[in-house]
């Protein structure tokens, strides 16, 4: 901190900004603290609310507004949640509540338990509180629970004029966003451009302009599949509709990042046989309860490649040889499974696989096996024949990696579509197991056909 007198918090650091805040606060020096956080965004006053010193911390958050605080809540986890309304006591937690995302809330009320969720709901405003128990009622993780209501409706048979006179007075709409047209019903039968009402003449009725051809998702859409709907055509918003087809809310791009980013986490941590709920700030013994199970089941699935080598003890014995190329062989396998699982899995985010689509993966994923298998086979060969001198042993090295990277290429591929089809998370054939199991495999045929030409080979 500058020694001579407050500094501007223009293109300082967070911890700088921060410890002048800490000053103006110590000081109630109440116009410069408003000035110094003027230009900040709200993800930057969540960051320092986090380094705020925890004595000061109630008193900074008595400075700042319903919505900003509003807007710093949402960027929180819901540990973090909790314990900034704790802080802000029941009644601003109110205020804060009613200024919050309607999405973002219902994340963290569906988190909370029950009896305490009840409790916020029961204390809110009744048309607020009557809107989030609505959206509560559909499924977690659908289109239902993502929507939005902030967007705006035209009637079909209003004029240009009409339509941009109920407008003012509003928050102002971006140029390139959709107004949505609906019928006296409320059924969505239309969208048109904000930019299209301008532009028309002012006895054009909305019907006119309007695409009647319209993209949307339903209240019961997989979130995934909202999202990469939205994705797939570009647009700032999706429609939501019900069984009726009456327009129920949208899902705003904002929260297609958040449900992305979700899904990419929990997919990436489930591949890792790691558990969807361990982050930076989870405790110790609580990442242990999670990972420790998984890895547990691996280690018993794992003895059995144990059993395998026990059983052919034998042909391990008269040929060493075979044991040094023992870890390139599983390690392979392994690999080339993962990448295939990992190929399949982000395939399967959002979409629907018929048949055909399943039969056309399976059939590419055996001709990527098959060229991968006969490049590294051949190599092998080579490799093995300079290093141990011998060209059945090479020959019998490179079939095996031949076999076993075909086998490996389709088991991380079918392991995962057969999860899809029963209706479990693909994710879930994570790397680790696709891994133990090729292992298993691949020493399986390895040591199957070097027994077999084990005569030859003495």
């Amino acid at each position: 901190m500058n020694k001579n007198g407050p500094q501007s918090p223009k293109n300082n650091s967070i911890e700088e900004i921060t410890e002048l805040l800490v000053q103006y606060v110590q000081t109630q020096d109440l116009p410069e603290f408003y000035k110094a956080i003027k230009e900040l965004h709200p993800y930057d006053l969540t960051l320092i609310y986090k380094k705020f010193p925890e004595q000061e911390t109630k008193r900074l958050l008595l400075l700042f507004k319903p919505d900003v605080l509003a807007d710093m809540a949402e960027s929180l986890k819901l540990h973090e949640q909790i314990k900034l309304f704790e802080q802000l006591g029941p009644e601003r937690t109110l205020e804060v509540m009613q200024q919050m995302d309607k999405s973002d809330l219902i994340r963290f009320l569906h988190d909370l338990p029950a009896k305490r969720r009840e409790q916020l709901l029961s204390n809110m405003h009744l048309d607020h509180s009557a809107i989030i128990r609505s959206l509560l009622n559909y499924p977690p993780e659908t289109a239902g629970r993502i929507m939005t209501d902030r967007y705006r409706t035209l009637l079909a048979h209003e004029t240009a004029k009409e339509a941009i006179r109920e407008s003012q007075g509003t928050p102002p709409i971006p140029a390139m966003s959709n107004l949505y047209v609906t019928d006296d019903e409320g059924k969505l039968v239309g969208v048109v451009s904000h930019r299209s009402l301008l532009q028309a003449g002012d006895k054009t009725r909305v019907e006119e302009l309007m695409t009647k051809r319209v993209i949307y998702a339903t209240v019961d859409m997989d979130q995934e599949e909202a999202a990469q709907l939205l994705q797939r055509y570009e647009f700032i918003a999706l429609p939501v509709v019900d069984e009726n087809h009456r327009l129920c809310g949208v899902i705003q791009m904002d929260d297609v990042i958040d449900i992305i980013m979700h899904e990419a986490s929990e997919d990436l941590a489930k591949m890792g046989g790691g558990g969807k709920d361990i982050d930076f700030d989870t405790k110790p013994l609580v990442a242990v309860k999670r990972r420790l199970p998984w890895l547990i089941l691996l280690l018993f699935i794992g003895l059995i490649s144990g059993s395998i080598v026990d059983f052919f003890e034998d042909t391990l014995n008269q040929v060493v040889a075979l044991a040094f190329f023992m870890p390139m062989i599983a390690g392979m396998t392994g690999n080339t499974g993962t990448q295939s699982l990992a190929v399949v899995v982000r395939g399967l985010i959002g979409r629907k696989l018929d048949k055909s689509t399943v039969l056309a993966l399976i059939g590419r994923e055996i001709k990527v096996g098959t060229m991968i298998g006969l490049v590294c086979g051949v190599m092998i060969t080579v490799i093995a024949y300079f290093w141990q001198g011998d060209w059945l042993l090479g020959a019998i090295i490179g079939v095996s990696l031949f076999f076993t990277l075909v086998i490996g290429t389709l088991t991380g591929t079918c392991i995962p579509l057969l999860l899809s089809r029963f209706k479990v998370d693909p994710a879930v054939a994570s790397g680790p197991l696709i891994t133990t199991l090729n292992d298993i495999l691949s020493l399986f045929i390895y040591f199957g056909i070097a027994t077999r030409f084990l005569d030859a080979l003495m």
